[in-house]
C-alpha cells in the first residue's frame, strides 16, 4: 500500500501542475477561456514577468526607514519629527538630470513648438541663481549650462512646474522610443505643434499619428487596436519622487538597516 500510494504521487503532481497551467488560459471566475475570439476576445496572458527598466532608471526596493531627525534637535524646531515610513519599491534615475538632458528637451521643445516660443522660453532654467553678493559666479551664470565642459553636471535653476514638465516630456519620448522600436510606430521627426506623440492622448485612442502597423484584435468585430496599459508595453509615467523616497534612496538602507520589512 504505501509503494502504491508513492507511485501515485508524482500522477497528482502533474495532474496539479496541469490544473495550474490551465488556470492562466481559463477564466477562474466565469470559465470562458482567455484569447479566444469565439468567447469575444478577452485578452489575459499570465506570463508578464516585470515591468522594462526605462532608460538610465534602476530599481530602488522598497522597505521600512525611521524618517525625519534621528539626532538631536538642538534648535527645538521640531519640524523634522522621527517616524517610521514604508516605501514601495520604485524605479529612480542612476544620477541627477544633466545639463545635456535637459538640453534635449528644449531642443525638442524648440523643434516641435516652433510656431509657440513662449513654451520654450518657459522651460529655459534661471541661470540667475548662480549670482551671489559675497562670490563671483558670472562664469556660472553664463557657461554652466551651455558650455560643454559642463553638460554632465547637473542641471540647476529648475522649479518644480518645470521639473513636472520635464518628466511629461520624458514619459512621451521614452514611450514613443517603444512602440517605434516594436514596429508600431513609424519614426516622425517632423512633429510639430499639437502633432506630437502623447502617452495618454494615445492611450485614450486619440493619436492619430505615424502609425506603421497596431496590435492584432481579438475582438471578432474587429481586426487591430492600440496598444493598452495592460499589455505591458508602456511604461508608467515618470514623476518627481514623494520627500519619503528621496530620503529612502539618499540614505541607502538596503541591507544596512535593522529588521526591515521588504516590500
Amino acid at each position: 500500500m504505501k509503494i502504491r500510494n508513492l507511485l501515485m504521487i508524482p500522477y497528482f503532481l502533474l495532474g496539479l501542475y496541469l490544473m495550474t497551467s490551465c488556470s492562466e488560459e481559463v477564466s477562474s471566475t466565469t470559465g470562458w477561456e482567455y484569447n479566444n475570439p469565439d468567447n469575444g476576445g478577452f485578452e489575459y496572458y499570465g506570463d508578464y514577468y516585470e515591468q522594462e527598466t526605462g532608460p538610465g532608471l534602476v530599481l530602488v526596493e522598497g522597505g521600512s526607514f525611521s524618517m525625519g531627525k534621528v539626532q538631536e534637535d538642538v534648535l527645538y524646531d521640531w519640524n523634522a519629527i522621527p517616524r517610521k515610513v514604508t516605501v514601495s519599491s520604485f524605479y529612480m534615475d542612476e544620477t541627477e538630470v544633466r545639463n545635456v538632458d535637459y538640453r534635449e528637451y528644449l531642443y525638442w521643445i524648440g523643434r516641435v513648438f516652433i510656431d509657440y516660443p513662449e513654451v520654450y522660453r518657459k522651460a529655459l532654467p534661471d541661470t540667475l541663481v548662480w549670482r551671489s553678493r559675497l562670490g563671483y559666479n558670472e562664469p556660472y551664470v553664463e557657461y554652466y549650462f551651455r558650455h560643454p565642459a559642463y553638460q554632465n553636471y547637473p542641471v540647476v535653476g529648475v522649479n518644480w512646474l518645470q521639473a513636472n514638465d520635464y518628466c511629461a516630456w520624458r514619459t512621451d519620448r521614452v514611450n514613443e522610443m517603444i512602440l517605434v522600436r516594436e514596429g508600431i510606430l513609424n519614426p516622425n521627426p517632423n512633429q510639430t505643434g499639437e502633432d506630437n506623440f502623447n502617452s495618454e492622448a494615445y492611450l485614450a485612442k486619440q493619436y492619430e499619428g505615424d502609425v506603421r502597423q497596431d496590435l492584432e484584435d481579438l475582438d471578432p468585430n474587429k481586426d487591430t487596436r492600440k496598444v493598452r496599459l495592460e499589455d505591458g508595453i508602456l511604461l508608467p509615467k515618470y514623476r518627481l519622487p514623494t520627500e519619503a523616497e528621496w530620503e529612502y534612496a539618499a540614505m541607502s538602507l538596503i541591507g544596512n538597516s535593522v529588521d526591515e520589512r521588504s516590500i
